[in-house]
Parts: structure tokens; C-alpha cells; sequence
């Protein structure tokens, strides 16, 4: 027995489930493991590999290589980009980056794990640089939909950017691997019901299509070595509308029809996203009152029974989301089997947000005039926290200061929507009288005064 293992902090919050692929009898069957710790006692860390685009090594090779070079290295265990080691040619040749993501839903309170405990996960894939590719209508109208293959490189980096509550993130993947585990093995849908249909409400503004859009990405590699092919299908529910009176709910039936034809490939993964649904999903009743047009019926009919269709295939996920979802018709929502509110950020949620938008100003240099190289590393919000309960020493240190100015900062922006705050450090810079000297404790308080503009602008 060689020397004991070196430790590894672990940083984390929540237990959580993790999909596991196995093959017991020569086919890819989904294994989720009911809580994080395996049967040898270890804790599951998903380890995301992204190739090169001009990488043409296979997939299972990189995977061993990546998991030879976990075993050798004494590496920390927490969220964000590891290095592609310079001196494995085949890796630094082949890989673009290497993240460990997710690690605080897998152990409590920041323990220290030892390293025999912890199994990475390995997931390897490579970006499409495609684009969205739109399904064009023969008689100049609308396209019905838009298609992506994924993952994107236009999603890359979209599912880290997205902060909300604790949780909500982890929910929505845990509810995708017992969705696709459930169809995977054939479970009777007469005695456990569930139809693979998220539905996320909350005002404008809050990220939730983006949050579909990046759940989508982050299935595609979570689930590539099941399904090697995936797509996001996103539907124009505007162009579903026809100027002819009932031709509607021929057109739902015809895009549902090719969404069909989509899922008839095993190998393939499709997701398909209806944002706003309540403009194709309206209550029903409303028509019935005259308040909306009897076309209206004959869509949402249309598409309550093209869902159903949708059951019984094992590789869709339909993602909605909804500004008013009192409009939305019962029978829709009644299928939905995830609910998830997404609402304005929370004070934390919105610290983390600026202090994550200031980091990318550091970075690019935008903001500068920093006499200490360590300076660049803010504190985060439980450890500022602490910290400002601490002695007028330590509040006098440069990133303590910054980091009560960025809290105080995120206390000014009470109210703002989750996209307006992305656009709040631009908004600042713009009100600049010098914008290529950019001092950080300056820029904060113009981002605080743009912040307190903002608020004042909002309707009532």
C-alpha cells in the first residue's frame, strides 16, 4: 500500500444524485445512484472535457486519458477550469479545456474528503459551430422553428453564467435523469405517471429561456454517452397563428409531426422549447367567454394531444416557460411535471451576479489601476460577510473594501430583473467622463448611482 492519499476539498452544499452510465449487458443503460456516496464509499464529481474543433481523437480515448491523469495528480475538488497538463501531448494536442463542475451539491459543509472518496465522472464532448439552422415556410410566413445541434458553442458558458436560488439548477438536471431513467426501463405510465415537461414561470427578465437553453446544453454532455446525437428544437409559437381561419392547429400538428420524425432516431436527444407558452397554451375557458378567438381552442387541443403522442417516446424533453401562467390552460399545466418559479435574484444572487460581471471587466482590463496583483480576487458573499463583522483593520484592506462596495452595490439593485443587472456594469462604464481609466472603487459607485436610475425608471 503506497502513502495515504493526499486530501481534497471538496467545496460544497447540498447532496445531490448523479447519472452514471454502465453496461451490464453490452447496451448503454442509465444508472442513477440514489445518493452521492457509491458502494465503495466514494462521492461522484462530474468532470467536463471540451475538445478542440479540430480535434478528431475518439471519445473513449479521452475519456481514459483525463481519468489516468485525475489518478496521478493531486488536484482540489472545486468548481471552474483545471489545466490541460502540457506535458500529456495527446491531451494538450486534443483538448480545449477541462472544468469539474457542480461540486458543491456533492458533500456538506466544505468537509475535506480524502481522495480515495471521490470518483470524477468523466463527460467528453466537442461544441457545434453550426448555428441555429430555421426551418423555412414555402409561403414566405414565419419560420416555424429554429434547430440547434448540441452542445452550441453559442450556449458554451451560458448554464455557469445563470444564477438563481440555491438548488434550482440541480433540481431541473436531477428531474431530467429520472425522466429519461423512468422511459429508459419501462416503468408503466399507468401506475407511475410523469410526461417529460418542464414548465418555469416568473416575470420577464429572470433568465428562464436561457435557463431552458442551458439545461438543454448541459443534458448533451451530461447524457452524450447514451444519446451521441442531440438537438434543441425551438419553436416560433407566433408563426403557429395562420391568417386563415382554423389552420392553426394544422400548423401545431405539422411542426409536432417533424419534432416526431426527430425523436424516431434512438441515438438522438431532442429538446423542444416553447417560450411564452401561454400564446399557444391559453385558457381554454377564456375562448369559450369570447375574450379570446376559437381558433385559439383548436391550437391549444392541438397541442395537448400532440404532447401526449410525445410519451411515448423515450428521447424528448419539452422545456416551457411563462410570463402569465394564470393564462395558461389547466390541462397544460396539469401535464407539466416540474413546476420551477424563477424570480427576481435574491440579495445573494444578485452580489454574485455583479461580482461575476466585475471579474470579466478585471479581466479583459477594462477595469484597472489595481496596486496589489492580489486584489483582483473579491471575497465572496458568505466570506465578506464575516469579514465586514471584523475590525476597521481588516474593512481598510483593498478587497474588503471593494467587496462591502460591490454588497452595497447589490443592496442598491433591489427590485432589478436578472438581465437588467448583466446590462448595469455597462450602463455604469457608459457614465464614465474618462472610460479608459477605470478606477474599481470609482466604477462602483457610478455602477451604484446607474443602479438607484434604473430603479427610479421602473413602472409602478
Amino acid at each position: 500500500m503506497t502513502a495515504s492519499p493526499t486530501p481534497m476539498e471538496i467545496s460544497t452544499l447540498n447532496p445531490s444524485t448523479e447519472l452514471h452510465i454502465s453496461d451490464q449487458n453490452g447496451a448503454a443503460q442509465l444508472q442513477p445512484s440514489p445518493s452521492p456516496i457509491l458502494h465503495h464509499d466514494k462521492y461522484l464529481v462530474s468532470v467536463e472535457v471540451c475538445l478542440k474543433p479540430s480535434s478528431t481523437a475518439r471519445v473513449e480515448d479521452i475519456q481514459s486519458a483525463v481519468e489516468r491523469m485525475l489518478e496521478k495528480r493531486s488536484l482540489s475538488y472545486v468548481d471552474g477550469p483545471i489545466p490541460v497538463p502540457v506535458d500529456d501531448p495527446y491531451l494538450s494536442d486534443n483538448v480545449q479545456r477541462i472544468c469539474i463542475c457542480d461540486s458543491e451539491e456533492w458533500a456538506k459543509n466544505h468537509e475535506i474528503l480524502l481522495f480515495w472518496q471521490v470518483k470524477p465522472i468523466v463527460h467528453v464532448f466537442q461544441l457545434s459551430e453550426e448555428g441555429p439552422c430555421e426551418e423555412l415556410s414555402g409561403d414566405g410566413e414565419l419560420s416555424s422553428f429554429n434547430e440547434w445541434i448540441l452542445p452550441a458553442k453559442e450556449f458554451d458558458g451560458m448554464w455557469e453564467s445563470l444564477i438563481y436560488e440555491s438548488g434550482l439548477k440541480q433540481r431541473l438536471l436531477r428531474y431530467a435523469a429520472s425522466a429519461l431513467l423512468f422511459t429508459e426501463k419501462r416503468v408503466d405510465p399507468f401506475l407511475v405517471s410523469w410526461n417529460r415537461i418542464v414548465l418555469l414561470h416568473g416575470p420577464p427578465g429572470t433568465g428562464k429561456t436561457s435557463l431552458c437553453k442551458a439545461l438543454a446544453q448541459k443534458l448533451s454532455i451530461r447524457f452524450n454517452s447514451r444519446y451521441p446525437q442531440c438537438q434543441l428544437v425551438e419553436v416560433n409559437a407566433h408563426s403557429l397563428f395562420s391568417k386563415w381561419f382554423s389552420e392553426s392547429g394544422k400548423l401545431v400538428a405539422r411542426l409536432f409531426q417533424k419534432i416526431q420524425e426527430m425523436v424516431e432516431e434512438e441515438n438522438n436527444l431532442v429538446f423542444v422549447l416553447i417560450d411564452e407558452v401561454e400564446s399557444l397554451a391559453a385558457a381554454r375557458k377564456a375562448a369559450l367567454s369570447g375574450s379570446e378567438p376559437s381558433d385559439s381552442i383548436r391550437v391549444v387541443n392541438a397541442l395537448l394531444t400532440q404532447m401526449d403522442k410525445l410519451k411515448c417516446s423515450p428521447n424528448v424533453i419539452i422545456l416551457t416557460t411563462s410570463n402569465i401562467t394564470a393564462a395558461i390552460d389547466i390541462a397544460f399545466v396539469d401535464r407539466a411535471d416540474i413546476k420551477a418559479y424563477v424570480g427576481p435574484p435574491t440579495l445573494q444572487a444578485r452580489y454574485e451576479i455583479l461580482r461575476s460581471c466585475l471579474q470579466e471587466l478585471i479581466r479583459t482590463g477594462i477595469i484597472s489601476n489595481f496596486q496589489d496583483p492580489d486584489n483582483l480576487v473579491l471575497p465572496n458573499y458568505p466570506t465578506l460577510k464575516e469579514k465586514m463583522n471584523g475590525s476597521a483593520a481588516q474593512e481598510a484592506q483593498t478587497p474588503v473594501k471593494l467587496g462591502k462596495q460591490l454588497l452595497e452595490a447589490a443592496e442598491a439593485c433591489e427590485g432589478l430583473s436578472g438581465r437588467s443587472l448583466r446590462k448595469l456594469p455597462f450602463l455604469a462604464h457608459a457614465a464614465l467622463s474618462d472610460p479608459y481609466s477605470c478606477d474599481p472603487s470609482k466604477f462602483l459607485s457610478t455602477m451604484m448611482d446607474a443602479a438607484r436610475r434604473e430603479r427610479s425608471e421602473l413602472p409602478d
